[in-house]
């Protein structure tokens, strides 16, 4: 992999950044960019090699899948073969935010972002730089860019060597969060957590109250 090439942006990326970054996914690049958690590392998620770029970049275990990142809500529903009444209710009321779901994933749709698998991570960050960013590259298969089993990069008071490899970063400043995002399994209505994150319990139970057939498996 190149040497990674960085921008540093003041608020929002503009145009030529979104032009670099649009350019650098669609040749098969990898991304480092900003969510409203964690800075994330991402790439295609249908390019297999790209996907294995980021697995070796960040010394990851090969059998975790990466999260689809999209812009907006309604993008996620291309790549679900169905979504659950949980699932709808979440996105309809956490969306955009710190939350990843877990839904069925479509047949053809991010199969190397899940590892082959039958499900697939969705997740929609709440935070205008990233969503630029997503709206220029499309959906990115992604993960924190940092390496594993290491402290998640926030752009506060890290040091960059702490970023694995990549061909561009975007880099906008601190991130509004820090923690990472919780993460749900959304295949059933019976909706468990696979991961604690920045969205607390009691937030994920009032979105879900009233929901009939829902409940949340803690």
């Amino acid at each position: 992999m190149p040497a990674r090439r960085t921008l540093r942006v003041n608020g929002l990326p503009d145009a030529g950044a979104l032009r670099d970054a649009a350019a650098c996914v669609a040749g098969g690049g990898i991304l480092i960019f900003p969510t409203d958690t964690v800075y994330g590392i991402g790439c295609d998620p249908d390019d297999f090699q790209a996907v294995a770029a980021i697995f070796s970049a960040k010394r990851r275990a090969a059998h975790k899948p990466l999260a689809v990142h999209v812009a907006e809500p309604d993008e996620a529903r291309l790549f679900a073969r169905v979504l659950t009444v949980a699932a709808e209710r979440l996105m309809h009321t956490l969306w955009p935010g710190p939350l990843a779901i877990v839904v069925e994933r479509a047949p053809g749709r991010a199969a190397a972002a899940a590892c082959d698998g039958a499900t697939l991570s969705l997740r929609c960050p709440d935070d205008a730089a990233c969503a630029s960013i997503l709206r220029a590259t499309g959906p990115l298969a992604a993960t924190s860019a940092n390496f594993s089993g290491k402290a998640a990069f926030t752009g506060k008071s890290e040091d960059e060597s702490m970023l694995p490899d990549a061909d561009l970063a975007i880099i906008t400043g601190p991130t509004r969060g820090g923690r990472e995002s919780t993460v749900l399994d959304c295949t059933s209505n019976a909706v468990r957590v696979l991961r604690h994150g920045a969205l607390e319990e009691a937030q994920i139970s009032r979105a879900l109250a009233g929901c009939e057939g829902v409940s949340l498996v803690t």
